[in-house]
């Protein structure tokens, strides 16, 4: 028997097959070949069709189970990760009102910004560890302030991954976890902050039905069966947001470890068992995947909007063969670029700068020194410089960098992003073969064996290696001053 597990990004899905007993990674399929487009009708805009989601969760099933070649009736469960902070609201026939807006979409700061003033951050700190920022209670707000007639016609909301479960099964569901990613979570009271719909004069009915993280969640319907290829009862028996799915995948389960992604996004991910929050502005708290109330783990999220999507811009502008020639382009390149600096700030507001959005760019550019090396070289450490400075920002925080996890793809497939971020932390970077696709399939394991025996029987499985710290890293904080000085400036 096997265990089907999807990873939902805004570039791509990624599919797994795992076996149910064992964990062990059978296949992973990326679905479509080509990245997925975000649609922007304005300037800071981020939008993605529901639908276009649910045809690569289609097509990425159906050549899952025609490449294994193992029946439907074989698969014992399904798991769902996504991308977060996203806003899907359906009418009353349960169909999507307008296109999702997804986690990268700027329109709501203000929105954000103008609830805390009339909240007050002492309630937002004591009972959703978190300002209402742009996230998906602001997106809300927002439709319901500039597109009336279509908040209206909404009956409930949805994050992208309880949409796909939607598809999957006809009803409209989400969890206590995915709540709190949109800041509809009241800590203190364990339950929806209801009274920040009240305060914005929303109904409690559009809140959908809470179901738990692991376990038994619903069942595929048969129009779920027919479209997928799947077997009608199948059940979802997991669901989280990608950067919660990608801890639990890594075992970041507790303080100390932080997992990292180095996707469209970058993401530092750490765990706490304290409910105080010092830093409201920069990054965010959510309720781990292992939380309970008896044994809180929360975790705090700190994300670089301007990462792999910098890296991915720059490869569509240079005529490149792809991201390995970038690579062995830059290897040739001398730590510090030659002086030329990258900012990877290019898409949208960056919440570790306080939303400030300042857009991307390189500086000290030299059209007789540098070339496509150069570039290449410079985007990489920019992207790690960002991350290097948000480590600083937890660490002042109180968040212990012991370990940083990451799976072995995207930008920590490259030797001079994790070296420089080994060195300028000074922390080991351990890398899995592993995606969050496979860790939402293992995740499925846990309603009959428990969280700790899952865990124990994935452990070792993905290990791939541990790039340490260079003890001679003067070159890197060099290079690292230099950028960190000119943000400041231009942030100033």
């Amino acid at each position: 028997m096997y265990f089907i597990g999807y990873d939902l990004g805004s570039s791509s899905l990624k599919t797994a097959l795992v076996d149910s007993e064992t964990g062990e990674t059978l296949t992973v399929i990326k679905t479509p070949a080509e990245e997925l487009g975000i649609d922007a009708p304005r300037a800071g805009w981020a939008e993605q069709d529901p639908e276009l989601w649910w045809r690569c969760i289609c097509e990425g099933t159906r050549e899952l189970l025609s490449d294994t070649g193992v029946a439907p009736e074989a698969i014992s469960g399904i798991g769902i990760a996504y991308q977060m902070h996203g806003l899907v609201t359906l009418d009353a026939e349960g169909r999507s009102v307008r296109p999702a807006i997804i986690w990268c979409d700027s329109r709501a700061i203000s929105i954000g910004d103008q609830t805390l003033e009339e909240l007050g951050e002492t309630r937002c700190q004591a009972q959703l560890l978190n300002v209402p920022g742009n996230f998906t209670a602001s997106k809300l707000r927002w439709m319901q302030q500039e597109e009336p007639e279509a908040f209206q016609k909404t009956r409930t909301f949805l994050l992208p991954g309880d949409y796909i479960a939607y598809r999957f099964t006809g009803k409209p569901q989400t969890t206590a976890s995915g709540l709190s990613e949109g800041i509809l979570w009241d800590f203190q009271k364990g339950q929806p902050a209801h009274w920040l719909l009240e305060h914005w004069g929303m109904p409690d009915a559009l809140v959908p039905e809470i179901v738990p993280t692991f376990g038994h969640q619903a069942e595929v319907s048969q129009a779920g069966a027919r479209a997928t290829g799947l077997k009608e009862g199948t059940p979802i028996l997991y669901r989280a947001g990608d950067q919660p799915n990608n801890a639990f995948t890594l075992n970041v389960l507790e303080p100390g470890i932080v997992a990292a992604t180095g996707g469209t996004s970058g993401v530092l991910y750490g765990i706490t068992d304290s409910p105080e929050v010092k830093e409201l502005q920069r990054f965010n708290h959510f309720l781990h995947v292992n939380h309970a109330p008896e044994r809180l783990r929360i975790g705090q999220l700190l994300c670089i909007n301007g990462a792999g999507s910098l890296y991915r811009w720059l490869k569509d502008q240079l005529n490149v063969s792809g991201y390995n020639q970038m690579n062995a382009l830059a290897e040739a390149i001398p730590v510090g670029s030659d002086g030329l600096i990258c900012f990877p700030f290019g898409n949208g507001a960056e919440r570790m700068l306080k939303n400030k959005s300042i857009g991307a760019c390189f500086s000290g550019l030299e059209f007789n020194r540098h070339h496509k090396g150069h570039l290449c070289r410079a985007a990489l450490e920019g992207i790690a410089f960002a991350f290097r400075y948000g480590m600083e920002l937890m660490e002042g925080s109180g968040v212990p960098f012991k370990t940083i996890r990451a799976g072995n793809d995207n930008l920590f497939q490259s030797n001079i992003f994790t070296t420089t971020l080994a060195a300028l932390g000074q922390t080991p970077i351990e890398l899995f073969e592993v995606t969050g696709a496979v860790g939402a399939a293992r995740a499925c394991m846990v309603e009959q064996l428990g969280l700790e025996e899952t865990i124990k029987r994935a452990a070792g499985k993905d290990y791939l290696a541990t790039v340490l710290p260079d003890k001679e890293d003067e070159a890197y904080q060099k290079a690292y001053l230099k950028w960190k000085t000119e943000l400041q400036n231009n942030l100033n």
